[in-house]
């Protein structure tokens, strides 16, 4: 054990820090006065085991491999990433593509509800985008479910379909998934189909529940059992407000498994703040928008998750997305999102093709690259890239890995101050009893000093620098205490005294 006369601070319980002597600032000018103190008596929310999720398009199914237990790469990085995590099938492409139930089906034409919306100069109209989902993809994703021990939320086009249609998708995949299906998700961030698909004048919060009751209800007529997730929405605080507000007034309505909504720190990638140093510190809108989401999951008493989100919409930013900083965002917000409560999150990713299409046929980060036809990850954001042929774990999947080693644990309230570091840290209680302590130190230039007698070093996440593409989460060969936290580096640590 290492002596206790180097200056470090000291990691206490909340039992015993009155008797621990009080930490005097460090005289190194690289050093951090910091506490850490535990209140293991006030547990907070248990984390779920399949708290750790990935969000792909809809538009994946149309190809019946991909989702498929044949395609191996894919199947062994999802089971690396978690033994039973969450896939969300969704996103934009979710309210273009239409369900092709036997090999001569035709593709049905645009409901009346349907608004053309006049596009950007770049994009392609959302008709020549439209895709179909067939019997075999549905069947190839249970399979491909089995395989990796993961489950499904599965999306259904509100945007350019009709609740019969819904209905007849939902009747398959509810009796093909069985089991792997955790709900439905009718409609992909709502509050912006002004911008695709609905008259913006008559479109409103209420508007998208007057459809999606309509659809729900016809699915549920059909599958008594359906479980759906809503509103999804991309930002708009005050949806899922008054949603849960109408829906708690019903005599009757479907069952609702969760509140949903999407989270991208910024974007587009041209915007000025889609940098690493913003994208590194902490963002109160995640605390605000976890306060009316919960709120409106209690008004109906369920569960609330974050569905889709990165760190820059639109495909994400080279050199920001794709890069180590990536990765300590993702543990840190993660993380964050647990410590909230939330029952899961998915962090969105997938083909490039596939993101792509979602925004009309182009990923804006592209041009911010020297040569974009370079080969390179896209989307720049994806936890899981397809490079020449094999699927290739990317920064933001070290991030998620690293919070995922919280998963079944009980939340233990902290009070941490970490001085002049940009550091967070978390703390839990493992189903095993032991406790585990997350230090999560985002300063690209400070070292954060610390005593850990009692904890020794299990997982540290790091790299090179903040824009290195090169990730490791590795272990120690030999038991040790850490002492200190190195500059843009993560660490996970389970107490070794009962």
């Amino acid at each position: 054990m290492k002596s206790m006369n180097r200056r470090r601070f000291l990691l206490t319980s909340a039992a015993t820090a009155a008797t621990l002597p009080t930490l005097r600032a460090f005289a190194q000018t690289r050093a951090s006065a910091a506490t850490l103190t535990l209140h293991p008596d006030a547990p907070g929310p248990t984390i779920p085991q399949n708290f750790i999720g990935l969000s792909y398009e809809t538009q994946q199914l149309s190809d019946p491999a991909f989702f498929s237990p044949n395609n191996e790469g894919l199947v062994a990085q999802f089971r690396s990433l978690s033994p039973n995590g969450v896939l969300r099938i969704g996103g934009n492409t979710s309210d273009v593509g239409w369900w092709k139930p036997t090999p001569t089906s035709k593709q049905p034409p645009l409901p009346p509800s349907v608004v053309i919306v006049p596009l950007r100069p770049e994009e392609r109209p959302f008709q020549e985008l439209a895709y179909s989902v067939t019997p075999e993809a549905v069947i190839n994703l249970r399979a491909f479910l089995d395989a990796t021990g993961w489950t499904c939320l599965y999306g259904i086009n509100l945007g350019t379909s009709t609740p019969a249609r819904a209905a007849e998708e939902a009747v398959f995949v509810s009796k093909t998934l069985g089991p792997k299906l955790e709900y439905f998700q009718v409609g992909n961030e709502p509050d912006g189909f002004p911008s695709r698909f609905r008259d913006k004048t008559k479109w409103s919060a209420d508007a998208y529940l007057d459809e999606w009751l309509a659809a729900a209800n016809a699915i549920r007529a059909r599958v008594p059992s359906a479980r759906f997730g809503l509103p999804d929405v991309a930002g708009n605080p005050q949806w899922p407000t008054t949603v849960s507000t109408r829906l708690a007034a019903l005599h009757d309505h479907p069952e609702i498994a969760a509140i949903s909504h999407h989270y991208y720190f910024t974007g587009p990638p041209s915007n000025p703040k889609a940098n690493l140093d913003d994208l590194l510190k902490s963002n109160p809108k995640v605390q605000t928008v976890a306060e009316t989401t919960r709120a409106a999951a209690a008004r109906i008493g369920t569960k609330y998750r974050m569905t889709e989100g990165n760190s820059c919409y639109r495909g994400g930013r080279p050199g920001m997305s794709d890069v180590f900083g990536a990765s300590l965002w993702s543990a840190d917000y993660l993380l964050t999102l647990a410590s909230l409560g939330y029952a899961g999150a998915n962090l969105h990713g997938g083909s490039g093709k596939a993101v792509a299409d979602s925004l009309g046929g182009t990923l804006p980060g592209e041009l911010l690259m020297p040569d974009p036809k370079a080969p390179h990850p896209r989307p720049f954001y994806t936890p899981i890239a397809e490079i020449e042929g094999r699927y290739v774990a990317e920064p933001v999947f070290y991030g998620m890995k690293f919070a995922g080693h919280f998963a079944g644990a009980t939340i233990i309230p902290i009070d941490f101050n970490p001085g002049e570091v940009n550091a967070t840290a978390f703390a839990a209680k493992l189903p095993t009893g032991q406790t585990v302590i997350a230090i999560i130190n985002k300063d690209k230039a400070k070292e954060l000093r610390i005593d850990l007698s009692g904890y020794s070093l299990a997982f540290t996440l790091s790299a090179p620098s903040l824009s290195s593409t090169q990730v490791e989460l590795t272990e120690p060969a030999k038991f040790r205490e850490a002492s200190i936290i190195a500059p843009a580096s993560a660490v996970l640590l389970y107490n070794t005294q009962g």
